[in-house]
């Protein structure tokens, strides 16, 4: 795609586009996803897989999908697995470009090699804490090593001692010899390769050095001949550390370009938090729907367009900032609407006999299955004596704005007849059955003279509908920004209400045929799909999001004042 044609303008994309035209990189406009396999990826990954995918599409570039696979201690072929399908299910395809970090490991090393000969880099004793200690301050230089002044030759020994696996874990280090008194701390002699005796997903037990991240970062954009590396705010004081050690090796540089991270309302985005709670089962996994993981997501029900066109309208900015769940949200609902295909379901029955309705009789009436979408075609569905209504839409005594049935009040449900209540049948003083008459002359829903009726309301055919297990999701945490909160751990803030599991719940017949993800609406009631823990036996549905956009509403409102 011409760039001339790009539909977003940002900051970024404005650098390309200078970048194009003084065909700094022979025209050539080359991304990359670096995820680090060490956890399930979250909605702030996906805003980075939409810019890094979607900037290779807009301007006929590629894209790769690396994983920045250095630290075996962490990392996890399961997480690897997982985020080839995220980034799938996103709708992104990185046409066989497939690489590790690790793929480069003889490559890094013969780089590390070639630094220790010139002088750039030396093996330290010190162990972690030591050099922590000595690394100084803001306002403090740090100290130099003892071991810094070592010869070329004998860091060479060393450093290919480490590689045989001399030494214990944290017994050596590679450092860069940079300059312990430099006011950005990430040039502080730096260490590249740490011992470590681990077993790795990728090249198994080939290795018992490991590069640093930083080390390796920056090689493997080099490597690929990456010419824009999208990265984070976080690195941008590690961009003068990356430059540096491609400068000193002699290698192709890529242009790095930091942006805002997302953040978003009453959750948590940091990998460690996220790994807290599914280790402390806090939540039901990586793929639990109330956690932001793309994972937890999709078995939600949100879909890859709404995730999309979120992480296209928030934009891309130089300050972090946080977003409301809410618009998240609103654009989960403005695709489902567009989209999702309409049954009807009932989350808390309540019995209804239609007294004047012949025993045994079954009608069948005819629905829309989406009125955003005149292919969705129509369905059939089955009307008898015994239905089932939400006990919400009943009152025996209703206060003044109340218009859904009550005992002398008509009603319409949804595509049947025009209902009468007639009595409330009770048990132990709670109503346990509704008596009711149809409008034999409303079939369809509407009176032929006219009359209108305030509320229409929807049902299922006892005789007909199917048991199903609803889980219903809220905010996973208490307040807006839960990892902020001053003194507190942010476990203290988690909604004891995030999840309410109603049992035997009374769903169209047709919802059988759906499968596990499948999305639709409960007309009137919300967005929902199919769980993955549903089988022949049981099905298990999830609240994806209520109808109910505050955030739309609150927009509106804006623009109309």
């Amino acid at each position: 795609m011409d760039s001339k044609n790009s539909v977003q303008k940002d900051f970024i994309r404005e650098i390309i586009n200078k970048d194009l035209k003084t065909d700094k990189y022979d025209g050539r406009v080359h991304t990359r996803f670096p995820p680090e396999p060490n956890g399930s990826l979250h909605i702030g990954h996906a805003k980075s897989i939409c810019l890094n995918f979607g900037i290779a599409q807009e301007y006929g570039g590629k894209c790769n999908l690396r994983f920045d696979d250095t630290n075996p201690a962490k990392e996890e072929k399961e997480y690897v697995k997982s985020i080839i399908e995220d980034v799938k299910w996103l709708g992104f395809d990185w046409e066989g470009r497939l690489f590790f970090a690790s793929d480069y490991f003889n490559q890094m090393y013969d780089y590390a090699v070639q630094l220790t000969k010139a002088g750039k880099a030396f093996v330290d004793d010190l162990n972690a804490k030591e050099i922590s200690e000595k690394r100084g301050t803001l306002t403090k230089p740090g100290i130099n090593s003892p071991y810094r002044d070592r010869s070329a030759e004998e860091n060479l020994d060393l450093l290919e001692r480490m590689k045989a696996g001399e030494f214990a874990d944290g017994e050596k280090v590679l450092r860069a010899k940079i300059d312990m008194a430099h006011p950005n701390l990430n040039m502080r002699d730096p260490v590249v390769y740490r011992v470590l005796h681990a077993s790795h997903h990728n090249t198994g037990d080939k290795w018992c050095i490991y590069p640093m991240y930083d080390w390796a970062h920056g090689l493997e954009d080099s490597i690929e001949r990456i010419t824009h590396s999208l990265c984070t705010l976080e690195f941008e004081n590690h961009r003068p550390l990356y430059d540096w050690f491609l400068i000193q090796i002699g290698v192709y540089r890529p242009q790095q370009i930091e942006f805002a991270r997302l953040n978003l309302t009453f959750t948590v985005m940091s990998k460690r938090m996220l790994l807290e709670l599914v280790e402390g089962k806090y939540v039901h996994g990586w793929d639990d729907p109330r956690l932001p993981t793309i994972s937890g997501m999709r078995r939600r029900g949100y879909s890859p367009a709404s995730i999309r066109n979120f992480c296209s309208r928030i934009g891309i900015a130089k300050v972090n900032s946080i977003v409301d769940f809410e618009f998240l949200e609103h654009c989960v609902r403005d695709d489902l609407n567009k989209t999702a295909p309409r049954f009807m379901g009932v989350l808390h029955p309540l019995k209804v006999v239609i007294e004047n309705y012949p025993e045994g009789k079954v009608e069948e009436f005819e629905a829309v299955n989406n009125p955003e979408d005149s292919k969705a075609g129509t369905r059939k569905i089955p009307f008898s004596k015994e239905l089932y209504i939400e006990r919400e839409d009943f009152m025996e005594d209703p206060p003044k704005k109340f218009y859904r049935l009550t005992p002398g009040r008509e009603v319409r449900f949804r595509y049947s007849y025009l209902v009468t209540c007639k009595e409330a049948i009770k048990k132990n003083g709670e109503v346990v059955e509704l008596i009711c008459n149809i409008d034999p002359e409303t079939r369809g829903g509407y009176a032929p003279d006219g009359r209108k009726v305030k509320s229409t309301i929807h049902w299922v055919s006892a005789a007909y509908a199917i048991d199903a297990d609803v889980r219903l999701y809220d905010r996973l945490f208490t307040v807006e920004d839960p990892a902020g909160q001053k003194d507190a751990d942010f476990k203290d803030f988690l909604n004891p209400d995030s999840l309410q599991i109603l049992k035997s719940c009374k769903v169209e017949t047709s919802i059988k045929d759906l499968k596990p993800l499948d999305r639709f609406q409960f007309e009137r009631l919300g967005y929902f799909c199919i769980d993955s823990d549903t089988t022949k036996d049981k099905i298990v549905i999830n609240r994806t999001v209520t109808l109910r956009d505050t955030w739309a509403k609150l927009q509106k409102q804006q623009m109309n004042k």
